[in-house]
């Protein structure tokens, strides 16, 4: 299948999501401030890896991204299912979970397609889940760090990574992905999702940990795309 290659070098995910939020970044609270200074190299380390760099070039297959949502949808579905009630008993009321849920868009996206060859089952998907299942028992304020990576991201940076994976789905006659699509504006759901971790009740070191876990469901990210960069079909 034919591959869509642009015809100049897309900007960075950081670069981009720096200047559209610029404004919007002097309004955080002290929290999502101390968050965004923590995962700002991991976040670099993310967009340099293969994989990372051929989707922002519109250089990833149709294969890959179906491997990537068939590797992200177990955690989404856990987060979805457990973390509202543990967000809830943490004190972070403004989460609008409803409006960012993923679920049911990887669901309709892998469905449709369903046509491209199996992957193999992701090891490292597996192992972030089994992280999740275990704070979400243990440490649930470290739980809440891989909701804010993930929703944060995807409001953020996969908003640029949507345009780029619709150009390659189209050129492969496929349709586009819903992944990335929200129902509200992505300024009302960030402005929403950093309000409910401004009101998390955390005592300083739990602060501190949430910090720490920021960094590794980062480094959970960058497993599942190494993966995604010698990939075959089986």
């Amino acid at each position: 299948m034919a591959v869509f290659y642009p015809s100049s070098a897309p900007e960075s995910i950081s670069d981009y999501a720096s200047r559209v939020d610029a404004k919007q970044r002097k309004g955080f609270g002290p929290r999502v401030r101390k968050l965004h200074a923590r995962i700002g190299k991991a976040h670099h380390q993310a967009e340099g890896m293969a994989f990372s760099k051929a989707l922002l070039a519109g250089k990833a297959t149709p294969l890959q991204l179906a491997a990537l949502l068939r590797s992200l949808a177990p955690a989404y579905r856990f987060l979805e299912v457990e973390a509202p009630a543990l967000a809830l008993t943490l004190g972070a009321r403004s989460m609008p979970w409803v409006d960012l849920a993923r679920s049911d868009a990887l669901e309709h996206d892998l469905n449709k397609l369903s046509c491209l060859a199996d992957t193999p089952v992701s090891a490292a998907a597996a192992i972030w889940l089994e992280q999740l299942r275990l704070l979400a028992r243990q440490s649930p304020h470290r739980l809440m760090a891989h909701v804010y990576v993930r929703y944060g991201g995807d409001l953020s940076g996969g908003q640029q990574l949507a345009t780029q994976a619709a150009a390659i789905l189209e050129q492969n006659g496929l349709p586009a992905l819903s992944f990335w699509v929200f129902e509200r504006p992505t300024a009302e759901l960030k402005a929403s999702l950093h309000d409910a971790f401004e009101e998390l009740e955390l005592n300083q070191v739990e602060d501190l940990e949430l910090l720490e876990e920021a960094e590794v469901a980062f480094q959970a990210t960058q497993r599942l795309l190494a993966e995604l960069e010698n990939l075959t079909p089986l």
